[in-house]
């Protein structure tokens, strides 16, 4: 009986491990994505194609880097609910500008293909719950260096945005995506990040038997969640900033398709299901 009171009622919809892969495979498959490049376009298009029956806004820019202005664009698709308020699930998808054999397998790729999937699962009808909006930032990586005016251009731009028009007010919360297809998947507990929300998301992880893979460590991350706090959004980000021994393939050409799990994808996408349902109660 105790195991099956800690079960979820009405449990949300799963991942398909296999597809959402797959759709970081094909993204892979494009070589690296820097915003300006050739495979950025090639990922814009297939982002759109794949999101062409949804209500998908383009939320478009120019960005003043250190290498020269360069447009950008946000992608936020939007899936009705049946209660007031929004809950966003963001990624970025650009790759490193400087390295031009950086593959961005994790970071990119692996939240980018997962929230393609996740979107599967929230299209069609009307959800029960407060509305989804699935969200990919463009420009989160430095052109040169980190720095606060050098990094997360497409988050600044958008919570500036929603800041302004008052639709930050609606956001119940913002869950960010980053590095999340490692095949060793421990996501960080990010200082950073609203302390309910991450607690909602660990009794989710929980529900689910994941918990062994979430929160062990804690960390502070610089990240694309960072502007929507500052707009008073409560943020999680969840990153696994240990990404071969030491983070030794963090940003480097290493960051490759072999290095990354179905299992992991699956872990990550079925506690942000859960979160969710459990947020929209």
């Amino acid at each position: 009986p105790a195991a099956a009171a800690a079960a979820p009622a009405g449990a949300a919809a799963r991942v398909n491990p296999a597809r959402a892969m797959q759709y970081v495979g094909e993204i892979v498959g494009m070589g690296p994505r820097p915003v300006g490049s050739s495979g950025h376009r090639k990922l814009e298009d297939y982002l759109r194609a794949h999101l062409k029956s949804d209500n998908v806004e383009t939320d478009e820019f120019t960005a003043t880097t250190p290498a020269g202005a360069f447009p950008m664009r946000n992608y936020i698709a939007r899936y009705p609910g049946t209660k007031d308020g929004v809950i966003v699930i963001a990624t970025h998808y650009d790759t490193i500008f400087s390295q031009k054999d950086f593959l961005g397998a994790n970071d990119g790729g692996s939240g980018t293909g997962l929230l393609l999937e996740l979107a599967n699962q929230f299209r069609g009808g009307k959800r029960e719950g407060p509305s989804v909006w699935v969200v990919w930032l463009d420009g989160e990586e430095a052109f040169q260096k980190w720095s606060a005016t050098d990094s997360v251009y497409g988050s600044r731009h958008l919570a500036e945005k929603w800041q302004k028009d008052g639709t930050a007010k609606k956001l119940k919360a913002l869950i960010l995506l980053d590095m999340i297809g490692d095949a060793d998947l421990n996501i960080e507990r990010d200082s950073n990040s609203t302390p309910a929300l991450l607690g909602v998301i660990e009794q989710a992880a929980t529900r689910l038997g994941y918990q062994s893979h979430f929160f062990r460590r804690e960390i502070e991350v610089e990240d694309d969640h960072r502007p929507f706090a500052r707009a008073g959004v409560p943020v999680a980000d969840l990153i696994d900033f240990d990404y071969g021994y030491g983070n030794a393939f963090w940003h480097t050409k290493e960051d490759t398709l072999d290095k990354l799990s179905p299992r992991s994808l699956e872990i990550v996408g079925n506690v942000v299901l859960e979160s969710v349902r459990m947020l929209g109660q």
